[in-house]
């Protein structure tokens, strides 16, 4: 068949990118996988995507996008009869093409007209949707009257848990960027500020690694995090390959995540952490993960079986404090975290995938 594929994020590269990739590494041998892009960045999406996530591309074409503005519906719908599949990340839009097509929702979409007769009209022609997690599914499928299917994010771990290795770090890994409220989207200032109160009431020897995906408007704001916590041992590594990410994840031995802190999910559920890849990575090669208790971490993170479950900064702080002292109960979760992380693979995520086209 021939498939083609589209994310109108592809140059931010995030965890969104990265599943909508795999699906393209997982089509490619088998069937003619498009690139929706423009084709004067191709290569600069190439080389990102091989240097953040060991992703080669080369078997994969691209093509200019048929969902850019200037393209007429007419022109899409007639050339999207050149396809037998497209797979199509929904920013909230839902394309009618003449082809069969299977739409992913990364998010919760609360502002969508889900049930309007022009979407009720476009979701009869969709073959599939598919969510990252029963989170987001739980909020699609009420907004649009459907059921559609979980296919979780592929989590390829490339290590292994080595105690040895471990280290007195506690890490972060994610985008960094600055919301609506003047926070960060994915909360590092609250982990900054935690981790700041543990240093002053006594924790000495161990320091907090942010490891961020940075946009060149947001490195002001990385710089004035910097700035107002630089006597406090907190690192910032930034934009890094993938190959140095997995050297972070492999000296953790703890992962925090704040996504969704203080935030009121059920009104706003675009703003807890939709699912957490970064945690299952982190999990799957011995870091236990402390989480904000909200959102697609909780399918992920079962409290006091493979890690914990925060709901504000004394408990994370708590948490982080008693696991430091209990190396019995700490080894216990890192297991039960290796263990879980199994659950993501990228032979499940593969067989889900062949299975949606079959």
């Amino acid at each position: 068949m021939k498939i083609g594929i589209y994310d109108p994020y592809l140059d931010t590269l995030s965890g969104g990118e990265k599943y909508m990739l795999s699906i393209a590494l997982c089509l490619q041998d088998d069937h003619e996988v498009v690139i929706f892009w423009d084709k004067a960045k191709e290569q600069e999406i190439r080389s990102k995507a091989k240097e953040r996530f060991g992703f080669d591309l080369e078997k994969i074409a691209f093509a200019p996008s048929l969902f850019s503005k200037s393209v007429s519906f007419l022109t899409r719908y007639n050339k999207s009869k050149d396809y037998d599949l497209l797979f199509y990340l929904s920013d909230g839009s839902l394309p009618v093409v003449a082809c069969d097509l299977i739409v992913h929702f990364q998010s919760p979409m609360l502002w969508l007209k889900g049930r309007s007769l022009k979407n009720r009209l476009k979701m009869r022609r969709i073959k599939t949707v598919i969510c990252n997690s029963n989170f987001t599914k739980s909020y699609v499928d009420k907004i649009f009257g459907i059921e559609s299917k979980i296919v979780y994010p592929p989590v390829s771990i490339q290590g292994r848990y080595q105690p040895t290795k471990k280290e007195r770090i506690i890490l972060n890994a994610g985008r960094f960027g600055i919301n609506w409220a003047g926070s960060s989207f994915k909360k590092q200032d609250i982990l900054a500020e935690a981790f700041a109160r543990l240093y002053t009431e006594g924790l000495k020897g161990w320091k907090l690694v942010f490891v961020m995906n940075v946009k060149d408007d947001a490195l002001s704001a990385v710089d004035d995090l910097k700035n107002k916590y630089k006597d406090t041992p907190i690192e910032f590594v930034l934009n890094p390959n993938n190959r140095d990410l997995w050297k972070w994840y492999e000296k953790a031995t703890f992962y925090w995540h704040a996504a969704g802190f203080a935030e009121d999910v059920t009104t706003h559920p675009d703003r807890a952490e939709h699912f957490g890849m970064t945690t299952v990575e982190a999990m799957g090669v011995g870091a236990v993960p402390l989480v904000v208790g909200a959102g697609g971490q909780k399918e992920i993170v079962e409290d006091q079986k493979n890690g914990r479950l925060w709901n504000t900064i004394d408990e994370l702080i708590r948490f982080t404090k008693e696991l430091i002292l209990d190396d019995k109960k700490r080894e216990l979760l890192v297991q039960e975290a290796v263990k879980s992380s199994d659950s993501y693979s990228l032979e499940s995520f593969n067989k889900s995938i062949k299975d949606l086209i079959t």
